[in-house]
């Protein structure tokens, strides 16, 4: 039999165990912890700042988490490893609100022992040969990558942010591209791997995202006063939430799931998953925080930040979908970029209303789109 004919070996199968739920605990608070400093920091250094940490706590995950299901998640090098990054994870993650002042080594420190440490713990407990050497070219990039974390914490916050961005983005080619160093790279084609459990995973972490936004409506109604304008915009940030959370979960996950049936390079659909996702964790965070600010100042005047966060968050979750379906099928998805086209008009028709009406009209806007989604 060829190679081109030879059957896609079935890999095993593991359920979500209650350690990686655990273990998503810390992340929980991360995402909690980087929407509260974007809304303390509400400019373009500050909207830079946060995405660098959330992309330091978004690999940070989804590495833990893939290297994880690669050793066998009920094995106890894939619990030691949950455990011992869950650790550096918590005090990672309470880093977050001064990574850029006082308490830069707070944050670099658990950042780069687990990047370097989940890479040579890999290396040396890989399940086979073929990863094996592939953990050896990511921990070569994991080398690379620590000394630009290391400069950014030594030197002052400006010069930091260039260095931890620079970090930051290696860190992600790296995860696109799977870490290959010259002539050598991972073929991940007929590669037995349970994409389903890391489906599942990615769908847990956008509950993660989407509990924020609830967490944080929720948060800025007890703040609030109880009036009128309170019930009315507690309730069109809900509704917009629940729109996003239907669109999500609704039939790009079906179409995920029918491919998943005929592929023969799981692993290479699970990655794509993982790797664009983190656009739908940016676009909810930003959401997350114009709906806090503008249910506690609904009268406030029209807001350039305000606009593009409470616009501009929904428009990079259908912007994910779109991709993601792109890069898994090769065929344009009209929908999300249909949706994609009205939040521009949508948010550009606000520019000049009160923040109350901004809200009103994204909420109502992503009710409409999500009703208009295909079953």
């Amino acid at each position: 039999m060829t190679p081109a004919h030879t059957p896609l070996q079935e890999a095993q199968k593991f359920e979500v165990t209650p350690l990686e739920l655990f273990f998503d605990l810390v992340f929980v608070f991360a995402v909690s912890q980087l929407s509260h400093h974007l809304l303390e920091h509400l400019t373009w250094r500050g909207a830079a700042e946060t995405l660098i940490l959330l992309l330091a706590v978004y690999r940070t995950w989804s590495t833990t988490s893939w290297d994880a299901a690669m050793l066998g998640v009920n094995g106890p090098d894939a619990r030691g490893l949950l455990l011992a990054v869950m650790l550096l994870g918590l005090f990672m993650n309470a880093a977050i609100p001064t990574a850029f002042s006082g308490g830069v080594w707070a944050f670099t420190l658990p950042l780069v022992v687990g990047q370097l440490g989940r890479s040579f713990w890999m290396m040396w407990r890989a399940p086979t040969a073929l990863f094996r050497e592939h953990f050896q070219r990511t921990s070569v990039w994991m080398v690379a990558i620590a000394p630009l974390w290391m400069i950014g914490a030594l030197v002052n916050s400006e010069a930091r942010l260039g260095w931890w961005a620079a970090a930051a983005l290696l860190d992600l080619i790296g995860g696109w591209l799977g870490h290959p160093i010259p002539g050598r790279r991972l073929n991940t084609e007929r590669l037995p791997f349970d994409a389903e459990h890391m489906l599942e995973r990615n769908r847990l972490f956008l509950l993660i995202a989407l509990g924020e936004t609830v967490l944080t409506t929720g948060t800025a109604i007890a703040a609030a006063p109880m009036s009128p304008m309170t019930v009315v915009t507690g309730t069109v940030a809900l509704a917009g939430t629940v729109a996003l959370w239907a669109v999500l979960f609704g039939r790009t996950h079906a179409l995920t799931l029918q491919h998943l049936e005929r592929t023969l390079d799981p692993l290479r659909m699970g990655r794509l998953a993982t790797n664009t996702q983190v656009l739908i964790v940016v676009g909810l965070i930003a959401l997350a925080v114009a709906n806090e600010r503008i249910i506690t100042h609904p009268f406030s005047p029209p807001s350039l930040a305000l606009t593009l966060l409470l616009f501009g968050g929904p428009l990079l979750v259908r912007l994910e979908l779109a991709l993601y379906l792109w890069l898994l099928d090769h065929r344009v998805h009209w929908g999300h970029l249909i949706a994609c086209a009205v939040l521009v008009v949508a948010g550009l028709l606000t520019l000049t209303t009160p923040v109350f009406v901004s809200l009103i009209l994204s909420g109502a806007v992503l009710v409409v789109l999500a009703l208009l989604e295909k079953p």
